[in-house]
């Protein structure tokens, strides 16, 4: 009888957990301004910490970062700043050739929050400068073995200064980009964060990643295309440079220009899987003022008592890089596997949700050693049992079970059952 009954509370949670509901990401792209190297301003991880805690980003795409000491002190202010579910790609240092006399330790990396997401795949474009870096990453949802939500992020650095000469190499970056583009479907979903360095829409560069007869077509969704470069009536989309004062390290030119983007592939305008959420494209910390130009972006000229940028917020903005943040937001209509949602009792926990060919449990109570373990499908069908022992840390093996989502709790004991994955 207790088997029917749990049976039966399985399939009612089901029935709660599978009413998909409308969730929503957010995604921002930020210049570092070469950390850690760059020491001019003391302390200045505490404004990074500040900056992450306000906007609490999902997707935290960087350039800028110059070596895996950095990489990893970005990860720890992630995980106190937003949450401990924060995870990072691996650290690679730029494999593209510059032909001179650069270090090469500007490096690009995705940092990402793993309870919502799964990095599938990480992929290098060199170019003849700096690598175009490729992150897969999949939503971590419940219904992911049969039904996918996938997203490919660039992260990326284009040549600076302008000139012909540099807009030609920023050019020729993207045409490497775009021969990778081309083996992928057209139907994928593609987000491009980068500071593109480029002073005008009609820069071949920018043109070639909006070219329609591309395999990818990229779209700026806020849709502020122009001369941007010392043009206010583009004001509240600059980023750059965010200081005056010289000594600081990076560019005093004041707030003048639009260097920084969030782009994204044309199908995530509102036809795909996963989508744009309209007005959501953001400089953080930009009030949109005409004051602001040429100002520092912490000076009163770039915020009123009313505005939505503080001076807290821009102050650690000014400190910490030359560069403002750029923010978006994604949605999609599913039902995420939350880690939290797998902790029944503390006694009885899973190592991970997501397993392939074992299982391992943490039982940690005199009560649950020596019970009956079954797992069961997501119709609530019985497909494997076990027994547990007296060790603390247990693995079984599922090596025989197809992909799909299953639960896992105790015949005898009247415990929640754990949600779990198996994708082989």
């Amino acid at each position: 009888m207790k088997k029917k009954v749990f049976g039966l509370f399985v399939v009612g949670l089901l029935t709660i957990l599978n009413v998909s509901a409308q969730e929503t990401f957010k995604v921002m792209f930020y210049n570092l301004l070469n950390y850690p190297l760059e020491d001019a301003v003391p302390n200045r991880e505490d404004d990074l910490e500040f900056i992450l805690s306000d906007y609490q980003p999902d997707l935290f795409l960087v350039c800028e970062l110059n070596n895996s000491t950095g990489a990893n002190n970005v990860l720890n202010i992630t995980k106190s700043a937003i949450n401990s579910n924060f995870e990072m790609a691996t650290y690679v240092s730029n494999t593209s050739d510059d032909f001179g006399s650069n270090q090469n330790d500007l490096q690009n990396l995705l940092y990402y929050d793993s309870s919502k997401f799964i990095l599938e795949e990480e992929i290098i474009v060199p170019t003849n400068l700096r690598d175009f870096n490729v992150y897969k990453v999949q939503l971590n949802t419940t219904d992911q073995a049969t039904n996918p939500i996938e997203i490919y992020i660039i992260v990326c650095h284009l040549k600076a200064s302008s000139g012909t000469v540099n807009a030609q190499r920023r050019f020729n970056m993207v045409l490497e980009l775009d021969n990778y583009l081309n083996t992928l479907p057209s139907s994928s979903n593609i987000l491009l964060g980068g500071d593109l360095n480029v002073y005008t829409a009609s820069e071949p560069a920018f043109q070639e990643l909006l070219q329609d007869n591309n395999n990818i077509t990229f779209t700026d969704p806020v849709n502020r295309i122009g001369s941007w470069n010392n043009n206010t009536n583009f004001v509240d989309v600059f980023t750059q440079s965010t200081r005056t004062e010289t000594g600081l390290g990076g560019t005093t030119g004041g707030f003048d220009d639009r260097f920084d983007f969030i782009l994204t592939s044309e199908n995530m305008l509102g036809s795909t899987t996963i989508n744009y959420v309209a007005d959501s494209y953001q400089v953080y910390g930009n009030n949109g003022l005409l004051s602001c130009y040429n100002r520092r972006i912490n000076s009163t000229d770039c915020g009123l008592p009313n505005s939505q940028f503080t001076f807290e917020t821009r102050d650690a903005l000014h400190n910490f890089s030359d560069h403002l943040p750029v923010t978006i937001s994604l949605e999609a209509n599913v039902t995420l596997l939350h880690t939290e949602s797998v902790a029944t009792l503390e006694n009885f926990l899973l190592e991970k949700t997501v397993n392939n060919s074992s299982l391992t449990l943490y039982i940690n109570s005199f009560e649950l050693y020596n019970q009956d373990l079954i797992i069961y499908n997501n119709i609530g069908q019985q497909v494997k049992s076990f027994k547990s022992n007296t060790d603390s840390l247990q693995k079984f093996d599922i090596s025989d079970l197809e992909d799909g989502l299953y639960f896992i709790g105790f015949s005898n004991v009247s415990l929640k059952p754990i949600k779990f994955i198996i994708t082989h």
